[in-house]
């Protein structure tokens, strides 16, 4: 297959779509979360001013029902509020490193990829304090439920506890304004999740130039010198493409074997030193083993020292000390769900409805089964270590006990979330390692490959080999209105095309 495209600036790189619909529904949804960050801070000051830092705010409502309602709803929301921040910082990063020439994929780490300059909003610095706010959002939402013995009942009610409600708002609200700095830092050309907008607006403004004689090179062959290239049957992976995601796999793994040392540690303690648990704490067997903690679930558990600030701070450390590389690898994993989105984008301009280069921000989470994964996975992850890890403040009459919130560890639910740790790596390996078939070179969203693979642009393209009077076979891509071909197969290094009528 020889190759000698001719890319010029008249070929309709100024169709791509700024998706100012996407801003829209970014700003929005940053509007909501702000509002979300007010209300507990507002909610958390009438409770600290009403009961003082050891005091909390009852719900007089039924313990079981309420209590899972409240542990599920929090990570949800958090979610979807952090999710809201991160597309617009994401946008914001992906213009800053474009505006500098550092742009390779249109996905990137988000929080660990930082533009030059450390006061730039895109920058190392507030990209790590983005990173520690991250964390203690879904550490606050763990901590704001706790238990209540009231006398007048005589039972358990759930209960708010007013200081980590207040940093869960605090926390939100920095992201949002980290996020916004940052969309006001830089001049950001489309706001579309699509590689192809991204790839057009980059060649439009001349920030990127496309290499001739690469229309059949796919990202691994970028050190590679062009010219006549043979037809692939498979592509390689996400995992050969893209040096990031080998780091994501294999942390993911690194968590999983630090939740399974975890559980093994507890009931090494929980054998070796009987005063770590109560009486009540049976043995870890069949009989025992749940999936929400009972009275008869093995467990160790310390007390923390009085109900203070003090033991706040600490309990905020121990939760995020714990909590934070599951936070991170989930955020990290948006690098494999995002990479294989772009691809599976690609890949459609060989197929018979062609290549829609639009994207809709709400659709691009439901239709893609990698990100409804992900965005499923985060809040019930998160929701499954609230069970593991629990912080009970002994409350009595709506005051904190003088003893201190007590600090539980169960190793059942330890060992669910681990098997749960271990289906969600295993999926996401699989699919960071499956290889694509077919002659289309893989781009995995690598920005300078589209722009070699794609010399005619369109909202709608199809790619193949292109019958356009020259004596040698020539791939590139085809608009709607236009001559309108695609691959069927490549066999010995010839085209065999289908016209599409």
């Amino acid at each position: 297959m020889i190759s000698d495209a001719k890319f010029t600036a008249d070929t309709g790189t100024d169709f791509y779509d700024r998706s100012l619909t996407s801003r829209k529904y970014a700003l929005v949804g940053v509007a909501c979360s702000s509002i979300f960050g007010c209300l507990c801070i507002i909610a958390s000051i009438i409770i600290l001013a009403i009961y003082g830092v050891s005091g909390v705010a009852t719900t007089n409502t039924a313990l079981d029902f309420t209590l899972q309602v409240l542990k599920v709803i929090l990570p949800v929301i958090v979610t979807l509020c952090t999710e809201s921040i991160g597309f617009i910082h994401g946008i914001s990063l992906r213009s800053a490193l474009a505006s500098e020439s550092r742009l390779r994929f249109n996905t990137n780490l988000r929080l660990l990829t930082a533009a030059r300059g450390w006061y730039n909003p895109n920058g190392a610095l507030l990209n790590g304090i983005s990173a520690v706010l991250l964390i203690i959002s879904y550490s606050s939402a763990s901590l704001v439920i706790c238990f209540d013995f009231s006398v007048a009942n005589w039972g358990l009610q759930p209960a708010i506890a007013g200081v980590p409600l207040l940093i869960l708002g605090v926390a939100i609200l920095l992201q949002v304004m980290i996020a916004l700095s940052a969309m006001r830092a830089v001049k950001i050309l489309t706001w579309s999740s699509s590689p192809f907008d991204l790839t057009a607006a980059l060649v439009h403004h001349t920030q990127l130039t496309p290499d001739t004689l690469r229309c059949m090179r796919c990202v691994s062959d970028l050190d590679t010198y062009g010219g006549p290239a043979k037809p692939r049957e498979v592509q390689p992976s996400a995992w050969h493409a893209h040096p990031s995601i080998r780091k994501v796999v294999i942390s993911l793994w690194v968590i999983v074997a630090a939740c399974a040392g975890w559980a093994a540690l507890i009931m090494y303690i929980w054998d070796k030193w009987p005063i770590s648990h109560p009486t009540a704490s049976s043995a870890l067997t069949p009989q025992t083993w749940s999936f929400s903690p009972t009275s008869q679930s093995n467990f160790i558990v310390y007390d923390a020292p009085g109900a203070n600030l003090g033991t706040w701070a600490i309990l905020f450390v121990s939760m995020a000390i714990f909590q934070g590389p599951l936070t991170l690898g989930l955020h990290c994993s948006e690098l494999i769900a995002n990479v294989i989105r772009d691809e599976r984008q690609w890949r459609c301009a060989t197929g018979r409805k062609g290549l829609r280069t639009a994207t809709n921000p709400v659709k691009t989470i439901v239709a893609h089964p990698t990100n409804l994964v992900l965005f499923l996975a985060k809040p019930f992850l998160h929701w499954m270590f609230g069970k593991s890890f629990m912080i009970s403040n002994p409350v009595y009459d709506g005051t904190i006990l003088v003893a201190g919130p007590w600090v539980f560890m169960c190793t059942a639910q330890i060992w669910n979330l681990c098997f749960a740790l271990v289906v969600f790596a295993c999926f996401f390996t699989f699919v960071a390692l499956r290889r694509p078939r077919g002659p289309q070179p893989a781009a995995y969203g690598h920005i300078q490959t589209l722009a070699n693979l794609v010399d005619e642009w369109s909202s709608v393209m199809w790619w193949g080999h292109k019958e356009d009077g020259i004596p040698y076979c020539h791939a590139g891509s085809v608009p709607m209105c236009s001559r309108c071909y695609s691959f069927d197969t490549f066999t010995k290094g010839r085209a065999i095309t289908r016209c599409r009528m």
